[in-house]
């Protein structure tokens, strides 16, 4: 369960106290560690033990960049206490202990426990809360620094659940803290596994994109908690929420308006609901519509409805959003505008509209089906987009984990959260258990063996869909390889791997310039001439942003699996597109566990296309090595570069 390896969590501090950094049973802490616990505001040494082995603070760049922070009144600890409760719950995600008989409220209830429940867990603490702005803050500065100890403290793995929106600095760009870490890491044999961002589900919003980096989608789970409301003719519909309070029964059902007018004074738009008197709402269940996919419209709603004496709120929306509990678990219950639809035409027609609603209840299993998030970054990647982002995906919605006690939705310290925040650390749960098992196995090799065992399906073997407007069959660039399968990908058979030479001649095909290269490697580099080609970088993927008519490019595999192996390519070509691979048998032996083939792909299609999406797979009949295909034809952009 990964007792031997080490996960450095950067982000906003640890609530020690908490069930999930139990060390019941788990042995003497790693003799690789080289770390310790740092003191400071209500935290010392004696809140680590064998779990939690490390926890240090890093504020000089968040002050630097800050000159108005108090540190004295805020309300954040000056230490490496959590106050957010953000780093506490990513901490649990990644390698908490088991704790039984856990939920939220009587929801979701199970075992809460880690990706790697015995790993050992540093935290160091780069982000703090700014009191006057109500947000979280971190420094670059900071995040280098943190990444510098946790590389001589000696951790395995790196979870980082933070990041900056699109556009992003050059993957050379000292201010980009994260990237510029994140390289000297991974030379240092170290997995960085990092969000992929909450901006989806447009295109290209992925961030933390950096090839040396595992990015991570965020997907549901099988679960979902479903809520009845029971209209006045008897039509039952189930939304969603997290209410746990008691039943309502029959009651008063309004829609805000002035049927056939353009009155200001109503609003059944959500977030204007406060414009409607009183006397609208008071003792009432309130429909209302929103178009927007952030939760802070289903409070203001809540707030709203609350605050002029109504008793409860059904916010029609998007289908796919994320549901929270609001404040005081006043009954907010989410469904979508279809639903929401048949419920204003009930009000219409009924001269006495009313309705009921019953508590949230947990729905496990089918039919609840695995959905890429709606919130979960896309690609491709803005910054080099033959480099696939995301990398692979894992649970990131209602996720129930430990947080601080004091957070204003807590249940006895722990919550439910959503966000590739999530995603991340059970991805570096999962990195965790495999560092255990292949001490030599480099980041990339890692990297390679989740891509290229990740589900496509479902547990249940449908197809995972993506959450947007509309729904659609996920691709690569909603969920990279796929879903994340832990069991596979500690046997892989080959992986696809990279070092440090690899890394150079990825900067240099992407056209950094020697100098810039040279300050990230800490050495001087000279590139060749003609430059090398991205698409050669021997990912565990092939993305082609602009083909023209065809093009060769080479991949290497390396025998992780039994000494003698014959694979077998099987190739499913993105429609339009012919693939050829050269040879299609790959033979390995004790003297030979590296061997090459070629790809060549060209295109049938006349114009300039979206993308299209297929697979290239080897196979011993035993594993099974899929990378993802994705190929643009772009031949009107091509002519202009010609001419």
């Amino acid at each position: 369960m990964g007792e031997q390896s080490i996960i450095g969590v950067i982000d906003t501090g640890v609530w020690p106290e908490s069930e999930v950094f139990n060390d019941y049973g788990i042995g003497p802490v790693p003799s690789h560690w080289k770390g310790g616990c740092e003191s400071g505001e209500a935290f010392n040494s004696s809140h680590c033990n064998k779990k939690l082995i490390g926890a240090k603070y890093f504020i000089n760049g968040f002050i630097a960049e800050n000159e108005s922070f108090n540190s004295t009144k805020s309300l954040d600890f000056i230490s490496p206490r959590d106050h957010d409760g953000h780093g506490t719950h990513v901490a649990t995600i990644a390698g908490g202990s088991y704790v039984p008989n856990i939920s939220y409220k009587g929801l979701a209830g199970g075992t809460v426990r880690g990706g790697a429940p015995r790993a050992r867990i540093a935290m160091y603490k780069t982000c703090w809360y700014l009191d006057d702005e109500d947000i979280m803050s971190c420094s670059s500065a900071d995040i280098l620094k943190a990444i510098d100890e946790a590389m001589h403290d000696g951790v395995d793995v790196l979870s980082i659940s933070l990041g900056s929106d699109v556009p992003m600095y050059g993957e050379t760009d000292i201010p980009d803290g994260i990237t510029t870490g994140a390289f000297h890491a991974v030379l240092k044999g170290i997995t960085v596994v990092c969000a992929g961002g909450n901006s989806g589900p447009e295109a290209q919003t992925v961030t933390n994109t950096a090839p040396w980096i595992v990015t991570v989608a965020a997907t549901t789970l099988d679960r979902s908690f479903a809520t009845p409301i029971t209209l006045g003719n008897n039509k039952a519909i189930l939304g969603q929420a997290m209410y746990t309070g008691p039943e309502i029964g029959f009651t008063s059902l309004v829609y805000p308006e002035n049927p056939g007018k353009s009155d200001h004074s109503f609003s059944g738009t959500c977030e204007e609901l406060s414009v409607n008197s009183n006397l609208t709402m008071v003792g009432k269940v309130v429909l209302c519509f929103t178009t927007s996919p952030y939760s802070a419209s289903a409070s203001s709603a809540a707030r709203s409805v609350k605050t002029a004496g109504g008793i409860g709120v059904i916010i029609a929306r998007q289908p796919g959003y994320v549901i929270r509990p609001c404040l005081d678990d006043f009954p907010c219950v989410a469904v979508d505008w279809e639903l929401g639809t048949d419920i204003l035409l009930y009000i219409r027609s009924n001269g006495f509209p009313v309705v009921k609603i019953q508590p949230s209840r947990t729905l496990t299993g089918q039919p609840v089906g695995t959905k890429v998030a709606t919130f979960s970054s896309r690609g491709p990647n803005s910054i080099a987009a033959a480099i696939l982002k995301p990398d692979i995906a894992a649970p990131g919605v209602s996720i129930l984990a430990a947080t601080t006690t004091n957070t204003t939705f807590n249940d006895r310290g722990f919550n439910m959260m959503s966000g590739t925040s999530m995603a991340a650390p059970a991805i570096s749960g999962v990195v965790a258990l495999l560092k255990a098992l292949h001490r030599d196995w480099s980041p990339a090799a890692i990297r390679s063996a989740i891509v290229t065992t990740a589900w496509r399906t479902d547990p249940f073997g449908e197809q995972i869909f993506a959450e947007g407007s509309p729904r659609k069959l996920a691709d690569p660039f909603d969920y990279g390889g796929g879903l994340v399968n832990p069991e596979k990908a500690a046997k892989p058979g080959l992986v696809y791997d990279l070092g440090l030479e690899d890394y150079v001649l990825y900067m240099c095909s992407a056209g950094y310039n020697e100098s810039s290269i040279s300050q990230l490697v800490g050495k001087g580099t000279v590139c060749s001439n003609p430059k090398p080609s991205i698409l050669d970088f021997n990912l565990p993927s092939i993305t082609i942003p602009n083909l023209k008519d065809e093009v060769t490019l080479t991949r290497t595999l390396t025998n992780v699996g039994p000494l003698k192996s014959v694979y077998r390519v099987k190739v499913e070509p993105p429609l339009g597109f012919q693939v050829t691979v050269t040879p299609k048998t790959l033979v390995f032996k004790a003297k030979t566990k590296r061997v090459s083939f070629k790809v060549r792909i060209s295109t049938t299609h006349k114009i300039n296309t979206g993308y299209y999406f297929g697979s290239l797979t080897w196979s011993d009949n035993v594993h099974k090595v899929t990378m993802p295909v994705s190929v643009r034809t772009q031949i009107l952009q091509n002519y202009y570069d010609e001419n």
